[in-house]
Parts: C-alpha cells; structure tokens; sequence
C-alpha cells in the first residue's frame, strides 16, 4: 500500500473518464429519495476485467489452445497489468489477485474509495434474492467511470452492485399435475447416449450461484440408481461457497439437479460444482476459473440465466468473451435456455432471449415433453415444451445483443426487428415437470423439469464425446449445424416438428424452440468421429 500522503495527492489528481458499457438501471421499487449510502468505511471487492491482445477470429476456434497459447495471443499485456495495479493501489485500492490470461484483477477497497475511483454512489437496497427472501444489497445506478490513465484498458468494473444477477431456470410441478418421470439413466438411453463411454478421466464443471449439496443426499440416489456416487468437489469463488439452506425450491433444488444428472449420465466423471454470489462478478469469476482450470474440463453446466437486456453491456460482454476463452481452451459450455417461453419473463411481453444461452460461445439447450417408455426407451411422443402462460415454456428467439454466428447463416433463424441475430436455443432435450427428472433434494424424492436440466444432460454427453475424441470439443456449434440449409437435419438429431413456445413455432430444421432436436448421442458421436479422421 502506497503511503497516505501520497494517496491523498493522486486522489487529489485524479480524473475519470466514462466506461462505455456500464450503464445500470435502478432497481424497481428503488426510491433515491428514501436510499442511504452504504457505509464508508464498508468493504467492497470487485472484478475488473481489462482488454485482450487482440481478439480471437472465427477460425481460431477449430482447435484448443493451451493457456500459455491463449494468454500470449488473446490475455491482457503484462504492461496493461502493471499499470492497472500501479494505478489503483496508488490510489488506496488493494490489489487481491491479477490473471493474465483471463484478464481479469480483483480489487477492494471501502464502499468510500470505490465509489470515488469509479465515479458512483454506493446505496443500500432491500429485494428478494435467489429464494425469494428479503436481502439488503448495494445499489448503484447510471454509468461509471474509470481513472483516466485506465480508459480504454478497463472494459469493465464487475462487483460494485451486488443485487441477484440471475435466477435459476429450473420448474416444480403439482405431483398431480406430472404424467411420468425419468431417472437420467433412462433418458441416456431413450437419447442414445454411446454406451461404451461413461465419461471416465473427464471433469464436468458446474456453476452454482447459491445453494448447496448434501452428501448423503448424493449417496442414497446413486445407490437407488445402481451406481457408485461420482466423486463431487465443491470449489468457493469470491466467498461462496457449498451451503444447503434445507428448501427445495430454491437454489438446493438447482444444485442438486445438476450433479445428479451429470453425475448419473456421466458416472465415470468428476464434477467440480463452482459456487459464487449471484453477481454479476461473481458469475463471470466462476467460469473463468473453471475454464482456466487446470486440467480443463471437458464441459461446463450453467442453468442459471437472465433476459440478456438485464444485463449491463459491459457485464455481458465480459462474460462472452468468457466462455470464449473456455471455447478456446476446449472446453464445452452448455447454457440453460429459460423456463419462461419466448418472452423470458421480461415486463413488455415481447421476445427476448436468455443470457448466457444468447452467448454465441454457449451451446443453448431449450427443452420439450416428452412421451416414452422408460421400460425400453421407445418414444411415443415428443413436443416442444409450453404448458401455457406462468406455467413454463422453453426460451429462444433471436438475440439483439449478439449477432448471426457463421455456422448458423444458413440455418434460417427469423430476424429480430430487422436485424439478425443469434438464434436460440442450439439443441434440445426433456425439460417439463410434468415429464420431468427424478432426483433428490434435502432428503425427499421428487421431480424437477426446466431447461436447468437439459444443460447438465447435454454437458454430461460432451464428457462421453470428449473420452471418445480424446480431445475437448471446445465451440461445439460448427460441428453440429448442417451445410444444406433451411428445413435439414443433421445427423446426431431427431427433430421437434411440433408445438410453440409462444412467439416461435418448431418446424423442420432448426428453429427458435427446439434448436436443431434431441440426441441421437451414438450417431453423434459417430459423425464427430468421422469429421476428425476427414479433417
């Protein structure tokens, strides 16, 4: 830390600049009026992300680097580093930890300092968090700024306002309500998954925003299934960490469904479950690390999200450039759709698509009903998931935010207000209650459904594809879509014909419910294998 008269005089100095992007509304219900400035002397930590070497082209994407390789060709200068911690901890901030190759600096300093660094106030607000219980956060609204030295180093500062950046994207139904259910053994197989791999030698990460797990809990289900219990690693990033609050229909019910699913459709695999806050650095520092991790894993899960238009351009686009890193790195990112059909639940009713599954570095899994016999896999029925307003349907659309990725220019995805734009989601599987996931959560059997489970069902069979390649499948889109346009079907799908999630309508061929079908996983697997001996 630098001495305090010397403090004094570069805050004395200091100028900011506007950081583009940065732009946060004030939450509902926020009365400036009535808000009080946090604390001075409180403790703030926050993320600051910093701009590549340069940024990675469509092709760079075809084969996985290694972290020494992306950090020379796409992390942040060394220079940029040095000056980026010069100048903050010359202005009282300290400097926690730096990453080159994820760009990334962890700073703190009192809720005082920051806001005068970053050019805000600091207000506390009460809202729901994640389980619908009345929390006090900090607050901010408008644009930041940054010190002037920093512009155009900075691309964004993550952390300050800490309210809930996303929600789960998993759905309860009445037990009436449910007309049968699936253990995720049986729907490997109505889904074909290769039998011959189990994902064995390979990690599946998952980010949690809350929540936790229970061992017990995890053992009893496995045993009930005829299988060994996977082995499950929590990992604390930015203070969270692995903590059941003992109700099932919050974030219990989230984390719970996504390792029994992965870990019951991938048992040779581990899972390392990544728990964060639910900010939005802390979000974004969870991928990072597990992308990053190394070894890197074969996929990572997400079933959390919020409408792409709740977030800050500058948050979105740190988390993009994100999980293009981990495409980079190899590694497969799977990303829950939304439960809320074409609208994802945003006030105005029209079509907005659900963020990180808009990201084009995320393979978007939107989800259907299914009909079949768990007895011998046959499927008698399966139809895009919409069991009507408030009662949950599957997300897609096309993004605003981001545009028409190459792989799918021929896909015939519908313009958004006369642009286009990204379509989701890429793939699909079961996601509704009423036919819905057996599993576990805080001692009792139920059934879960919503596109939460579709991402870790999806991630789980990257794993098995991975064990086979021998190799990570990074950016797996341009693998998956066809060549001959509007209305096909590639091999490695069955295709969703029929129903809507509102605005959309599923047709032959990729479109904004289903994506390009459910898995035909050992067909998939087939033309993975052959495309890497043609390539």
């Amino acid at each position: 830390m630098k001495h305090s008269d010397e403090i004094q005089h570069n805050l004395a100095k200091l100028t900011l600049v506007p950081l583009p992007g940065s732009s946060k509304p004030a939450a509902s219900g926020f009365s400036a009026a009535a808000a009080q400035s946090v604390a001075s002397e409180v403790n703030v930590e926050a993320t600051l992300i910093l701009r590549r070497r340069a940024e990675p082209r469509a092709e760079d994407f075809s084969q996985p680097h290694s972290k020494a390789e992306l950090t020379e060709k796409y992390g942040a200068a060394e220079t940029d580093l040095d000056l980026v911690k010069a100048t903050l901890s010359g202005l009282g901030l300290s400097v926690m930890s730096s990453d080159a190759a994820s760009r990334r600096v962890r700073i703190s300093g009192s809720a005082d300092l920051m806001g005068r660094i970053f050019g805000t106030d600091l207000q506390s607000h009460r809202e729901p968090d994640a389980t619908g219980s009345e929390v006090t956060f900090r607050h901010r609204s408008g644009e930041l700024s940054v010190p002037e030295q920093l512009s155009g180093v900075v691309t964004a500062v993550l952390g300050l306002d800490d309210r809930p950046q996303s929600r789960t994207l998993f759905r309860f139904v009445p037990a009436a309500a449910r007309t049968t259910s699936y253990t995720p053994v049986q729907l490997g197989s109505i889904y074909g998954f290769p039998e011959e791999f189990d994902g064995s030698g390979q990690q599946i990460a998952i980010i949690e925003l809350g929540g936790g797990f229970v061992q017990a809990d995890l053992d009893s289900y496995f045993h009930d299934l005829g299988l060994p219990t996977p082995s499950v690693r929590a990992i604390g990033v930015d203070g969270g960490g692995n903590q059941p609050d003992g109700n099932p229909n919050g974030p219990d019910g989230e984390v719970m469904l996504d390792i029994e699913v992965a870990g019951a459709l991938a048992p040779g695999a581990e899972i390392l479950v990544y728990f964060a806050p639910n900010t939005d650095a802390g979000f974004v520092d969870a991928v990072s690390a597990a992308a990053h991790a190394k070894p890197a894993p074969a996929a990572i899960s997400i079933s959390w999200g919020q409408s792409e238009d709740g977030w800050t351009a500058q948050a979105r686009t740190a988390f993009d450039q994100a999980l293009a890193d981990a495409a980079l790195l190899g590694v497969t990112v799977t990303a829950a759709a939304g439960d809320d059909g074409s609208t994802d639940r945003a006030p105005d009713g029209k079509s907005h698509v659900d963020f990180p599954a808009s990201s084009p570095h995320a393979l978007a899994c939107g989800g259907t009903r299914l009909e079949a016999n768990p007895a011998n896999g046959e499927v008698s029925a399966e139809t895009v998931w919409n069991n009507g307003p408030g009662a949950g349907a599957t997300g897609g659309g096309v993004s605003r935010a981001f545009d028409l990725p190459s792989w799918q220019q021929i896909a015939g995805v519908p313009l958004a207000e006369e642009k286009a734009g990204r379509g989701v989601p890429d793939v699909a599987a079961v996601a509704d209650p009423e036919t819905g996931y057996l599993v576990r959560v805080d001692g009792k059997n139920t059934v879960i459904g919503g596109t939460s489970a579709v991402s870790p069902l999806w991630a789980a069979l990257v794993a098995r594809l991975v064990q086979a390649k021998g190799q990570g499948l990074g950016l797996l889109q341009p693998q998956l879509y066809p060549e001959s346009g509007v209305g096909k079907v590639p091999p490695g799908f069955r295709d969703i014909v029929s129903g809507s999630n509102g605005a959309f309508q599923a047709s032959p061929g990729w479109d904004a419910c289903t994506g390009l079908g459910v898995p035909r996983g050992t067909e998939l697997l087939t033309r993975l294998v052959s495309k890497n001996q043609a390539d």
